[in-house]
């Protein structure tokens, strides 16, 4: 049997943002979100998560841009005096290569992030990272040790077969640097495994999207949709709408977002979805969709 999550990152960025995850849920295909406790719509996010509850809601972890959760001057070493995270993934990485910053306040960080969601009534499905973060050894068992604590079973494994974002987008990738960060990650594969298995943390067994960050649209979608194997899979999206907010907040994906909503949105993906017989499914039912595609 073929399951299938479709995510969005980012929910609780901008409200248009939320507008869009939302319309893709309750008119597309879209499955799931990870909702942003820094993000500057966190409470509009959330009120919509409680309005749409067959929506799947996870955690989308921030530990790079924005400001931390956690009060000001508890993590001096990842946060500045104004409460600012690392305002790069390299400023980030560099500083943990360094170990200048203390793996207590990253799980500091991640534990009252994950708090905040579950204060505002949502119980979360999973957790993943924006940036995806948690590849980095040291974050990954920070967020193991957090995640076993406050009993969350389920993360992103955000490694894909680069073969697959190959044939998505006709061997035409807009971005060289996103098949490298994606083959970066796919070369620490083995660590992340051994981590999660220690800190009994469950992924699906295929993922895509990385390297096609912001080329979905309706034709590259579909085709991502079509290289779904047996067993489960988790497709990342950002869809939102591209608005006056979106376009004030910044940040690379703009326009990119609206066409990713129109792909959830199309019948064509949905039609494709039904004709390779896959199931839709989110975080919380993916235990019990992997015991059914499990070989007695």
């Amino acid at each position: 049997m073929k399951a299938l999550i479709l995510n969005a990152d980012d929910f609780g960025m901008t409200p248009g943002i939320n507008e869009g995850i939302i319309r893709a849920h309750r008119e597309g295909i879209l499955t799931s979100a990870t909702l942003m406790a820094t993000g500057v719509a966190f409470d509009d996010a959330a009120a919509k998560a409680k309005a749409t509850p067959t929506l799947g809601v996870g955690c989308h972890l921030v530990l790079t841009g924005g400001i931390a959760v956690t009060p000001r001057g508890k993590i001096p070493s990842l946060a500045d005096e104004s409460g600012r995270l690392p305002a790069s993934l390299l400023a980030l990485f560099a500083k943990l290569g360094s170990g200048a910053i203390r793996t207590v306040e990253i799980e500091m960080e991640l534990r009252a992030q994950i708090e905040k969601v579950r204060n505002a009534g949502i119980d979360p499905t999973h957790v993943d990272t924006h940036k995806h973060t948690h590849a980095h050894p040291r974050v990954m068992y920070a967020l193991g040790r957090v995640t076993r604590e406050l009993k969350i079973r389920c993360v992103r494994k955000p490694v894909e077969d680069l073969r697959d974002s190959w044939i998505s987008s006709r061997g035409r990738p807009r971005s060289w640097l996103q098949f490298v960060g994606a083959a970066a990650v796919r070369a620490v594969s083995h660590r992340f495994d051994s981590i999660a298995s220690e800190y009994g943390l469950n992924s699906p067994d295929y993922f895509l999207g990385l390297a096609t960050t912001g080329q979905l649209g309706t034709k590259e979608l579909i085709r991502l949709i079509d290289r779904v194997r047996e067993g489960s899979t988790e497709i990342m999206l950002h869809p939102g709408l591209c608005d006056a907010d979106l376009q004030n907040y910044g940040g690379r994906l703009q326009r990119e977002r609206q066409k990713e909503l129109e792909a959830l949105l199309s019948p064509d993906s949905r039609r494709v979805v039904a004709k390779g017989g896959i199931r839709l499914i989110n975080y919380r039912e993916l235990e019990q969709a992997d015991a059914q595609t499990t070989p007695a």
